[in-house]
């Protein structure tokens, strides 16, 4: 029988060997040069994405500016347009609040006998009450009396006469500024301090 010792003399197959490394090789560079590849086009990609991102922020910045000043001017002509209606109402509510049956017993009560009355006219603005009275007497001091007593009363208040002259007649002609401060009474909750409603 023949014994042959491999043991002594290695046994290399270098050929596969070297077509192993060679296909390694050759994987390696084909998996880097697509990896290259797939880079730069990943890189193209991402710079395309960055400037329509940043397009659009632009945008999205322009967009809600715009958006911010058409509120600002709607707001500001709906707040404008609330502010007159606000306005408009608080003055038809004093107007209807104002009574005239007080007012006109007020003036009766005080109105002394050479005093008459010829004109007379309330003024209801911004919760306050103006008041023009115009009256014609036979001398100053009846004049000077009336205005004691409206004062009086408690109910006017700042009353001055601002124009006076005689008629053809020698009577006085004068009429009379000053505010309507309402008092109120048992059936009355509308209250006027000083011509402001509280």
């Amino acid at each position: 029988m023949l014994r042959i010792n491999l043991a002594t003399r290695p046994f290399y197959n270098e050929r596969a060997v070297d077509v192993g490394l060679v296909g390694i090789a050759l994987v390696a560079v084909l998996v880097l040069v697509t990896s290259v590849i797939r880079l730069s086009v990943l890189l193209q990609e991402r710079a395309t994405l960055t400037a329509a991102a940043e397009s659009n922020e632009q945008q999205a910045d322009e967009i809600f500016d715009q958006r911010v000043e058409l509120q600002r001017q709607a707001g500001t002509t709906e707040l404008e347009l609330l502010v007159a209606a606000s306005r408009e109402a608080n003055r038809l509510i004093d107007q209807r609040a104002f009574s005239w049956t007080d007012f006109l017993n007020r003036i009766e009560a005080t109105l002394p006998d050479e005093v008459m009355l010829t004109s007379l006219r309330p003024d209801v603005a911004d919760r306050v009450v103006g008041v023009q009275v115009g009256i014609v007497s036979k001398s100053v001091g009846a004049i000077d009396r009336f205005i004691e007593r409206l004062e009086a009363t408690g109910a006017f208040a700042d009353v001055l006469s601002r124009e006076e002259e005689i008629t053809d007649a020698g009577l006085y002609r004068a009429v009379l500024y000053g505010r309507y401060v309402s008092v109120p009474t048992a059936g009355n909750e509308t209250r006027m301090s000083s011509g402001v409603a509280q």
